[in-house]
């Protein structure tokens, strides 16, 4: 079972994170978005990340994607059985999805993206009106939704969690401190701290840190 996409990007984290709670071995195999690869596209025909090739199913999107791992295996359920919860679960996935990184991307594609893959400087006074603006509200919501047992739905795991707690390792890559909300940040640290994340999150650090090294070496050499 192949996932194809970069873990840079919260949809596919969200993806490989699931897939490692519900014990479900895939081979992660890294494209770019829009990338020409054939297996690639053949999963995903509009090549969006990700993309899942099961044998000869093939499938993108990673919500359409958690579901069929879900279906797969049934146990342990991250999608709730219960008909609230599970629509609770499902909105906290769509709200991550869409209203939460439409505005975690803008610093993300403008701090990171642009700088580092596109090799020019993204527009940093649209991504600081998002963190000073358009952030703190989403932020506020989603620190009053939590329960005491610290997850978002069923006191538990499930896929609210991993889809809410995807995006902001974006934030963090960004720079963005969410330490003014103590709460919401031992919730994220909490989850980003389990196995089925924590490898990843540190393969992307890595990556960047490097990537910043070779750039501060490249200024040393010129000067």
């Amino acid at each position: 079972m192949i996932v194809f996409g970069s873990s840079m990007s919260p949809f596919v984290r969200k993806v490989l994170a699931f897939a490692a709670e519900k014990q479900i071995e895939i081979e992660a195999r890294r494209v770019a978005p829009g990338s020409d690869n054939l297996d690639f596209r053949a999963a995903s025909p509009f090549g969006k990340m990700p993309a899942l090739q099961d044998g000869d199913f093939r499938i993108s999107d990673s919500s359409a994607i958690v579901v069929y791992f879900e279906a797969l295996r049934p146990t342990p359920d991250l999608i709730p059985l219960e008909p609230r919860a599970r629509a609770r679960a499902i909105w906290f996935d769509e709200f991550a999805d869409t209203i939460f990184f439409a505005c975690v991307s803008q610093m993300f594609f403008n701090r990171i993206v642009a700088p580092i893959s596109l090799g020019h400087p993204g527009d940093l006074a649209l991504a600081a009106k998002a963190e000073t603006e358009e952030l703190p509200p989403l932020l506020d919501y989603l620190e009053g939704q939590l329960t005491r047992s610290g997850f978002l739905v069923e006191d538990r795991l499930t896929l609210a969690d991993i889809a809410v707690a995807s995006p902001f390792v974006n934030l963090a890559h960004c720079g963005v401190d969410i330490g003014a909300r103590p709460k919401l940040k031992a919730y994220v640290d909490g989850i980003l701290s389990r196995p089925s994340f924590a490898g990843w999150v540190a393969r992307e650090c890595a990556f960047l840190l490097d990537h910043a090294r070779g750039k501060a070496a490249s200024y040393s050499h010129h000067e």
